[in-house]
């Protein structure tokens, strides 16, 4: 991590935490007008910049899907330094990200309870062993928001054409923890309104807090 930005009101009792790469700090102005007007919330958005995307969120290393970079296991260094970003007293803390940082929100609250939620907007949960692993795991939060587009799936990559399947079944995995948990089906590819689909993730999660 090598900056991080702070959006709404930085007294706000709800802190947002989120990975970004630059593209996604491009559109935050876009994504935390929406969460304002969605949520008719206050909130502090912590907006922590990924320095290497498929290293510094994958759990654990695994072969390039697309393209040629592999995936490290990085993860866990990652959150070590996002852990030191919450434990205020009377905040309530919510982790969240869109594709690769989505799938880290998940992995990150089967590892701690510091986060009363977790917004996973079309993860990358097609990742090898992911779910497996989930199902291995405590789910240490009470609330999770999963999305994906409705064409995320229509593709001839075998590893990603997966992940409307694996979506699915981590939706029946949360609730049968008994995990508050609601999937949504967006329109439209990967690529498609990732400042929206964040904004709507985070946005379930303030509305359906304390």
């Amino acid at each position: 991590m090598k900056e991080i930005l702070s959006y709404g009101c930085p007294d706000s009792s709800n802190v947002l935490v989120q990975l970004v790469d630059d593209y996604s700090l491009e559109i935050m102005g876009s994504e935390v007008a929406a969460i304002k007007a969605l949520s008719k919330k206050d909130f502090q958005l912590k907006a922590i910049k990924v320095e290497q995307w498929n290293h510094d969120l994958s759990p654990w290393k695994a072969p390039a899907v697309f393209g040629t970079e592999p995936f490290g296991d990085g993860a866990a260094d990652t959150l070590k330094k996002v852990l030191t970003l919450t434990g205020e007293p009377g905040k309530e803390y919510y982790i969240g990200g869109y594709s690769l940082a989505g799938l880290f929100a998940l992995w990150a609250v089967c590892q701690t309870d510091a986060f009363q939620g977790a917004a996973a907007a079309s993860p990358s949960v097609w990742f090898p062993g992911f779910l497996d692993y989930m199902k291995s795991m405590p789910i240490n939060t009470g609330k999770v928001y999963l999305s994906l587009g409705d064409r995320e799936a229509r593709t001839r990559n075998p590893v990603m054409a997966t992940v409307g399947d694996r979506i699915r079944e981590t939706h029946s995995l949360l609730l049968e923890r008994n995990v508050a948990c609601t999937l949504e089906w967006n329109p439209g590819s990967h690529f498609k309104e990732p400042e929206l689909r964040t904004a709507k993730a985070f946005s379930w999660l303030l509305l359906n807090g304390k």
